[in-house]
């Protein structure tokens, strides 16, 4: 079998509201205690409605046998929607043309030779998504079989709440639990006290089982995020993890949290290549780590990001990123495949916006059940994919 073509289709797809029209993904911070200045304001795309818009390219590689294999990258502000469709169609599509689609490492390799290239990990990700899904696809195996089987069959399936007031938080995360969502990452990083105060809420309002973690996104100096911890603990809300309290870089400032709290402290912002990854472990800087596919380069690169943290003794988690149904089944296929996998799996993209399956989402009391067809397993709807497609992309 031989790769004779990859088709790449460029997206564009507005976010959801909450019912109170606060957007599902743009967080308020605290007010300050003191006139700052005039806030900087990064300007971002919406549509005519007011809703935030959001750009992927969903790739497709063809065969000389007929079989399609599927995949997509998510784009932000270092990796735009033209950036990614034009690395994959001038750099990666010639290097791919006639090769073994098989061989999914070694085509990943020639494709991301210099991973820490910032513009190369989101093309790199739909490459081998579409790989995969390929591959199994033609052995006519779920992709879960290619991973070396199943650990569990189902994950719980967690989503994020953005920072706001504790009255708005609590309400946001009800919202959720009332489509059946038993799991909430709550954005915090603005002010330890509200912050502590709205963990409260949540837990007040949707009570003792369901899964409550907070999301720090580099916001907290060092002493505010053991203040965080502390208050969450006073206050009882059983916080399962505190993910990235301070600055990507301060891996000295992580382990000082660390060491000096008892809620598990979680890597993401940090965690940005294997390399990485390595380097937090070796300085005990957190406790678990955050994979996001993308950012690892696909289901190659968290598969490699799970064994050096399983070396460490560390589990992982299977992170939310911006996605489609794609990716979606694909997370569940890591975190029921993959040994140190944690049970609870975030999955925020599949509650802002239309994932573009064909058939909607089973959640059984918070859990999503792994696919069971061949490849990724869940089909997307074409009508879908031609409504979202971007008509006026530059050639």
């Amino acid at each position: 079998m031989k790769i004779t073509e990859i088709e790449t289709i460029p997206l564009s797809i507005p976010m959801s509201f909450f019912e109170d029209r606060f957007d599902k993904v743009s967080g308020k911070n605290a007010p300050s205690k003191y006139y700052e200045g005039e806030p900087l304001i990064r300007k971002k795309k919406r549509n005519e409605k007011g809703a935030l818009m959001i750009d992927y390219v969903l790739v497709k590689i063809h065969t000389d046998e007929g079989i399609v294999g599927m995949g997509e990258a998510p784009t932000d502000s270092y990796e735009t929607l033209e950036t990614v469709k034009l690395m994959i169609d001038r750099q990666m599509t010639p290097n791919l043309i006639g090769l073994d689609p098989f061989d999914i490492e070694r085509n990943n390799d020639i494709i991301s030779w210099r991973t820490d290239r910032m513009a190369l990990r989101h093309a790199t990700s739909a490459i081998n998504y579409a790989l995969y899904d390929l591959a199994g696809k033609a052995l006519k195996v779920p992709l879960y079989t290619l991973l070396g089987g199943l650990y569990k069959n189902k994950v719980l399936a967690s989503i994020e709440v953005p920072r706001g007031t504790p009255e708005e938080m609590a309400a946001h995360s009800l919202e959720y639990y009332k489509l059946g969502i038993r799991g909430i990452k709550a954005k915090v990083g603005s002010d330890p006290e509200r912050d502590a105060k709205s963990l409260k809420a949540i837990r007040e309002a949707l009570g003792e089982k369901i899964s409550l973690r907070a999301d720090a996104n580099e916001g907290y100096t060092i002493e505010e995020a053991i203040r965080l911890c502390r208050l969450a603990e006073k206050y009882d809300t059983g916080l399962e993890l505190l993910e990235q309290p301070v600055t990507n870089s301060d891996l000295d400032g992580m382990a000082r949290v660390a060491r000096a709290v008892d809620i598990p402290i979680e890597a993401d912002e940090s965690a940005y290549s294997l390399y990485q990854v390595y380097q937090i472990l070796k300085r005990e800087a957190c406790d678990i780590i955050n994979t996001k596919c993308s950012n690892a380069g696909g289901i190659s690169g968290v598969k490699k990001w799970a064994v050096v943290a399983e070396s460490a003794r560390k589990p992982i988690v299977i992170g939310t990123e911006y996605g489609l149904g794609i990716m979606v089944a694909a997370k569940v296929h890591l975190g029921c495949a993959i040994k140190n996998a944690d049970p609870v799996v975030e999955f925020t993209e599949m509650m802002i916006h239309d994932l573009l399956l064909k058939s909607p989402i089973n959640l059984e009391d918070g859990y999503i059940k792994v696919p069971t067809k061949p490849g990724i397993g869940w089909e997307l709807d074409e009508e879908k994919i031609r409504e979202y497609t971007v008509r006026d992309f530059p050639k």
